[in-house]
């Protein structure tokens, strides 16, 4: 039997293998001689206190013990069997096609974007303040908008599903074993591509398929139920048709509309990206102390402003700021980091709680879509105040509290470059009014991220959608619609690589259940 071991070390002691296997068998009582394997179940930074520790759970094992073995994976040949079409080739679209093929159906992926070696381009194009192509973009493509992201695998949904098997299939598609015990697991946008790519081939060696510049353009609808889809002048057929195509996809929602599907607004979150130089978020992090062993410091902040919630979104540690419009009327920013998280700078979303009232003014003429109809004109207005191509608004953050123009802004990551902008001369003054005050509340909490080196670049609004494509909880679909099933982060069920993924699995049991 092997011995479980929560030991709580230094920085340089969890960072050393001879170091902490030497301290586990003194603890367990094996010679170190004996240790046949050391592996580790759990890792976390304490930076809480003074001194920085390091939890460290191991499990060890003594000559004459091994681990049980590993669960193969093992999915089937598909070819000829029912098909169900999947609108989205996102996290939530691929693990429903892997859970589809599991249960003997054969998944058809229509995505609108191109795969990863052709989206590289088209990224590098937007990155050089080129052409924008509303198909190929950091949010549609092969992988999705994860495939260009830090890959941050935490999820508050684990009761959803299996969410150890997801981090499994990931790390049997290329992904790094510390996924597996990493308290706050991520990939980088350096491997992600190759796992969505590796999993794509595995779709399409098991008789699935994945179609490339595949945008549907209408739900075919017979009797009250989805029968297929339209899709580059074709009528493909299916039983059941998923929605996994992000919070992004708006002509899908416009779609709907125009059909008379019925969607819901809900409330969403928008707001700003801040940068920091990260050697100074360690300094506040980690007090100094052991920052050679640790990896790049993080933060998680919430503040309550005039009756809003303000919070950190989607924080890079090592990371960079990207843009990530998809349309070359908006300016809308994201963080990515890469595996390593070796950048100089960190990075994270500021956003306000954006509820159904701010946006009520719009309902008479955008009904339901109200919502996107708000998040379109702030995300125009950004576009208005950075001038030109994807240049970001940007302001320090010291000015950006204070309310005054910033005569220069320091250097950034930001590939397309910045200009200097008065936020409060467009932002909607509730939005700007909670951030000034969030940002006092973390200056606060966290001495030093209230900085002149810091600096605020515009918008961070593709937080979750605005607008909620409804779901029978027992069926999880449509409740008007039989046999449209929506999914994940674009209807408003999930945010995040691993939701997505396990919303996604639920919607292939439930598809199964309900046409078995």
């Amino acid at each position: 039997m092997p011995y479980t071991i929560t030991l709580m070390l230094s920085p340089k002691q969890a960072a050393d293998p001879d170091t902490y296997t030497a301290i586990a068998a003194r603890r367990t009582g094996v010679a170190p001689g004996n240790v046949a394997l050391v592996r580790i179940l759990k890792r976390s930074v304490d930076a809480r206190g003074h001194s920085v520790r390091v939890n460290l759970t191991l499990e060890l094992y003594a000559d004459g013990d091994a681990p049980a073995a590993e669960v193969p994976f093992d999915y089937p040949d598909v070819s000829g069997r029912e098909e169900v079409l999947i609108v989205g080739g996102g996290p939530a679209g691929l693990f429903c096609a892997l859970r589809l093929i599991e249960s003997g159906y054969r998944p058809v992926i229509l995505e609108r974007g191109k795969e990863v070696s052709a989206r590289r381009r088209d990224v590098a194009e937007i990155n050089r303040n080129g052409r924008l192509d509303p198909d190929s973009n950091y949010a549609f493509g092969e992988g999705g908008a994860g495939t260009f992201s830090d890959g941050k695998l935490f999820t508050r949904s684990k009761k959803r599903g299996d969410y150890n098997k997801v981090l499994r299939t990931l790390v049997f598609h290329g992904a790094d074993e510390s996924i597996l015990y990493e308290a706050h697991p991520h990939i980088g946008t350096d491997r992600l591509p190759g796992i969505m790519t590796a999993i794509r081939r595995t779709i399409t060696a098991c008789g699935g398929e994945v179609r490339f510049g595949s945008r549907v353009t209408g739900l075919l609808l017979r009797d009250g139920a989805a029968a297929g889809v339209a899709c580059g002048g074709e009528r493909m057929e299916a039983r059941s048709v998923v929605l996994a195509t992000g919070h992004s996809a708006d002509d899908i929602y416009g779609m709907l509309h125009r059909q008379g599907v019925l969607l819901q607004a809900k409330p969403f979150a928008m707001g700003v990206r801040v940068e920091h130089p990260q050697a100074l978020i360690d300094e506040i992090q980690y007090h100094g102390a052991g920052r050679e062993y640790l990896p790049a410091a993080a933060y998680t902040l919430t503040a309550q402003v005039n009756g809003r919630g303000v919070y950190s979104f989607c924080m890079c540690p090592g990371g960079v700021i990207v843009p990530a419009m998809t349309d070359p009327s908006q300016s809308v920013v994201n963080g990515m980091s890469s595996s390593g998280r070796n950048s100089r700078w960190a990075n994270s979303g500021i956003v306000v709680e954006v509820c159904l009232a701010d946006f009520e003014y719009l309902r008479g003429a955008w009904g339901e879509l109200a919502g996107l109809k708000f998040r379109h004109d702030f995300e125009r207005a950004a576009r208005c105040a950075g001038g030109r191509a994807q240049v970001a608004p940007a302001q320090r953050l010291t000015d950006f509290v204070a309310g005054r123009r910033s005569a220069d802004l320091p250097r950034t990551s930001y590939v397309p470059g910045t200009v200097p902008s008065q936020f409060g001369e467009w932002m909607p003054g509730f939005l700007y009014d909670a951030l000034r005050g969030g940002f006092s509340v973390f200056g606060r909490r966290m001495h030093g991220f209230l900085t002149g080196e810091a600096q605020v670049l515009g918008v961070e609004s593709r937080t979750s959608s605005p607008v909620r494509i409804p779901r029978d909880p027992a069926t999880l679909m449509h409740p008007a619609v039989r046999g449209l099933y929506p999914a994940a982060e674009g209807a408003g069920y999930a945010g995040g690589i691993v939701s997505a993924a396990l919303d996604g699995e639920r919607i292939a049991d439930a598809i199964v259940r309900n046409l078995g």
